[in-house]
């Protein structure tokens, strides 16, 4: 079976006023959420957010690589990165310890596949190693946004999920890894119960899947 082409619709940024009330929703649900121009912004952004010293996570994503965010987390020597740990470690004789890292760090830094306009941050997962920690497990959660992602509702978000982001993160793990994507987990946030411990970075560029 042919996986199907992204839709282009999915490809665009959202204009101003769709993006003004999903921050207005964001806000409202208890996420902590800002608008910022652009990837550059944001890689600024995520230093200020994140003090010197913290054990961060970050989940697979497009937008982190294309940013220059990955690499400033997991390879700048300001934070104890625990991706790069994790990567040294034995999976078969040390997954308890590696499970343990990747669930509670203090930060967790990724991405989404959709955003809706009334303030649900929708993730997608073929794994699921960042959803513990998105869900609650870390202290701290943020997530870098592009434009593109923002949709009306949950159903063109699921939409986009599978017609959109699929195609292309299968695309880029056949490269990688000789196989495809698929959609085992799917992780839906409506709202944040703790104060301050998720923000939600969008910006008014497309970036990412």
């Amino acid at each position: 079976m042919t996986t199907p082409s992204p839709t282009p619709s999915f490809a665009d940024p959202a204009p101003a006023q769709r993006l003004e009330r999903a921050i207005a929703a964001l806000n409202a649900h208890g996420f902590t959420a800002e608008i910022l121009d652009d990837a550059a912004a944001a890689r600024t952004r995520v230093k200020e957010l994140i003090p010197a010293g913290a054990v961060v996570f970050t989940g697979a994503s497009e937008t982190l690589r294309l940013s220059g965010i990955e690499e400033d987390i997991n390879a700048g020597g300001r934070y104890e990165a625990i991706k790069p740990r994790v990567l040294s470690m034995d999976r078969a004789t040390q997954a308890d310890d590696i499970r343990r890292l990747l669930a509670g760090p203090d930060v967790v830094v990724g991405s989404v596949a959709a955003l809706t306009e009334t303030g649900s941050l929708v993730v997608a997962s073929g794994s699921g190693s960042q959803l513990p920690a998105y869900a609650g497990g870390a202290a701290r959660a943020i997530w870098i946004v592009g434009a593109q992602k923002v949709v009306p509702d949950l159903t063109t978000a699921l939409q986009r999920v599978q017609d959109h982001c699929l195609p292309l993160e299968s695309a880029r793990t056949r490269e990688a890894y000789g196989r495809p994507s698929a959609v085992n987990r799917l992780l839906i946030l409506n709202a944040e119960h703790q104060p301050g411990r998720g923000t939600v970075v969008l910006l008014r560029e497309a970036i990412g899947f």
